[in-house]
């Protein structure tokens, strides 16, 4: 296996954080047949506070074992930096890019570069799914169009809008306190969606008292108005930071089970969905 960790700022323009890529890829060799491979950018959640490991190294292990190529973006949170955004965007952005800069390196399928986030790291890949074509991405990161944007979304539980469904600690970490309404709609991303959207997988948990659902279904919603095709999911048991409901990514408090072996069924059906409609 090719496994890295690299550092943004050291191989792409415009990036002065220290937003780290994890690269998982299966080593290339002459006694195995290769070919080009999907690759999922992954964005763990946290509230863009953290980071959540439970949401990084084990799905990408799991992307891996299913033939995928997956890459982990460390991206800059309220923890390890005072920025807002754009700086999430533009790190998201690079990832993306780098990714298929290097497609020889690392295998890659050009056209199957998904980006798949969780809760607010959801937002992140729907932010880099509905806003890869602002002028600030390009200009800052001096990358050609369209480079940066990703082939799909899988958006887990995702953080959507900053309105009467907002995980209000989300968009604060992210704009700061009372940030500039026009921005703050923008990136209520359920009004970005538009005809350079690419399609989503998408899936929720009813129940979800964190990021309620509604935030899903706003974003479904939007997609269908652009008539953009997506797969949604809204599973009728669970808490929110399932990440893939089974054992290996169980959290430490006994009072929470995220264990669900129901809900844990979106991989697979995530992975069909992949190979059916955006592989080809």
């Amino acid at each position: 296996m090719i496994f890295e960790k690299i550092y943004l700022k050291a191989v792409m323009k415009g990036i002065d954080t220290d937003a780290t890529l994890t690269v998982y890829c299966r080593s290339q060799s002459s006694e195995i047949a290769s070919f080009p491979r999907a690759s999922i950018l992954i964005c763990p959640g946290g509230g863009y506070h953290f980071t959540s490991p439970r949401e990084a190294e084990p799905v990408a292990l799991k992307f891996v074992a299913k033939g995928f190529n997956a890459f982990v973006l460390n991206y800059s949170t309220s923890d390890n930096s005072t920025k807002k955004h754009p700086t999430q965007l533009l790190e998201a952005s690079a990832a993306l890019a780098y990714i298929r800069r290097n497609c020889e390196k690392y295998n890659v399928k050009k056209d199957a570069v998904v980006v798949c986030g969780f809760s607010a790291g959801g937002h992140l890949a729907a932010s880099l799914g509905t806003l890869w074509n602002e002028s600030v991405v390009t200009d800052t990161l001096d990358i050609p169009y369209g480079e940066n944007r990703p082939d799909a979304m899988i958006l887990c539980y995702p953080v959507i809008s900053g309105g009467e469904f907002a995980h209000r600690g989300s968009f604060d970490n992210l704009l700061g306190e009372n940030p500039d309404k026009e921005l703050l709609f923008k990136l209520s991303l359920e009004n970005s969606v538009g005809k350079h959207t690419p399609p989503a997988f998408i899936w929720h948990t009813f129940p979800d008292e964190t990021v309620p659902c509604e935030n899903t279904l706003l974003f479904a919603s939007a997609m269908k108005r652009a008539d953009i095709p997506f797969e949604l999911h809204i599973f009728p048991d669970g808490p929110h930071g399932l990440s893939l409901a089974t054992r290996e990514t169980d959290s430490s408090n006994p009072e929470v089970d995220r264990i669900k072996e129901h809900v844990s069924a979106w991989f697979e059906l995530c992975s069909a969905w992949l190979t059916r409609y955006i592989i080809k």
